[in-house]
């Protein structure tokens, strides 16, 4: 079952009917800034896995200095 265009013309007329022409950019920037939140806090959370990582090793380096 697929559907046609005049399914599609119709899905989208009963949506700005619903949501109303000034509505549907609000909603569409509103998305976009949800999506860049979600990518700075993916990359937050690779940064804070990347500096655990290297903590180890950087604390080996530091005693072994220290301990020289």
């Amino acid at each position: 079952m697929s559907l046609s265009v005049w399914q599609l013309v119709l899905v989208a007329l009963l949506f700005i009917l619903l949501f109303g022409r000034g509505r549907i950019p609000a909603l569409m920037g509103d998305l976009a800034q949800g999506i860049k939140s979600f990518k700075q806090g993916m990359s937050d959370i690779n940064e804070t896995d990347e500096t655990q990582k290297n903590a180890p090793q950087e604390a080996k380096i530091k005693d072994k200095i220290t301990s020289e």
